[in-house]
């Protein structure tokens, strides 16, 4: 049975989305099925893979409340070893739509279990909340990546979302494990993003991870073209450090 990882964090520009796509295609490169499941309105991760948001017949929305059947609303993506459940705006209304249906926390939990035999991973990009996507995201999956940036604020955010999880745990999923932290878009030039680094370690020895991402052109622009970088340009630093991750996550799974 495939593994379910949820990258998650309430704040937002933290390089989930960016995290989530390039772990999920770095883990392709390496030989594993996997499945990008994007939930969040924007369709950030649809987009970042190259599929036009406005041309989907069939979305997460669609599987999540209309009954659609996964094989209809899958996609096999040109990147190896990648499939992508993707997503548009119309997942907005299925924030509300899941608090008015009965046990509709579990939504994509009943979804993917027909699929988690089909694949070694299946990876979460969450919306930038706590709501109900992110709920269903948490009770679906066996565990989190926490995405922060290394400043001040994300240290306050990062003890709620724990927080959230550990009552998610208790209430619904009581196999779900903070598989690590990641540190993104770090800039070793800052004294602030150093020091937070390391209270980060030294509050969370075991759950932060070895590779730090950190601030490159060839990631941020990767998107613009609709391919995770190792695609765009796999000799840059971006495509090394997310590769590290990947292999990482193996040894932590």
């Amino acid at each position: 049975m495939g593994r379910v990882i949820a990258l998650a964090n309430q704040k937002g520009g933290v390089g989930k989305t960016t995290s989530a796509v390039n772990l999920a295609a770095s883990l392709g490169l390496l030989g594993k099925k996997v499945l990008l499941v994007d939930l969040d309105p924007q369709g950030s991760a649809t987009s970042s893979l190259g599929v036009s948001k406005k041309s989907l017949r069939f979305s997460a929305a669609d599987l999540l409340i209309s009954g659609c059947s996964f094989e209809n609303a899958r996609l096999r993506t040109r990147f190896k070893g990648l499939d992508l459940l993707p997503a548009n705006v119309s997942l907005a209304a299925t924030e509300f739509d899941l608090i008015e249906t009965d046990g509709g926390e579990a939504a994509l939990r009943r979804a993917l279990s027909t699929v988690r035999d089909d694949y070694d991973l299946i990876i979460l990009d969450c919306p930038p909340s706590l709501g109900m996507l992110t709920v269903n995201a948490m009770v679906a999956s066996d565990g989190v990546i926490i995405p922060m940036q290394c400043e001040f604020f994300a240290l306050e955010g990062l003890v709620q979302l724990m927080t959230t999880i550990k009552q998610l745990r208790r209430r619904y999923n009581p196999r779900l494990a903070i598989v690590g932290i990641l540190a993104t878009m770090f800039n070793n030039k800052m004294e602030l993003a150093t020091d937070v680094l390391a209270e980060l370690k030294r509050h969370y020895p075991d759950r932060v991870f070895e590779t730090t991402i950190t601030r490159h052109e060839r990631l941020s622009e990767a998107p613009g073209f609709g391919m995770p970088v190792y695609y765009h340009d796999p000799e840059s630093p971006g495509a090394a450090e997310y590769m590290l991750v990947a292999k990482e996550l193996l040894e932590r799974i």
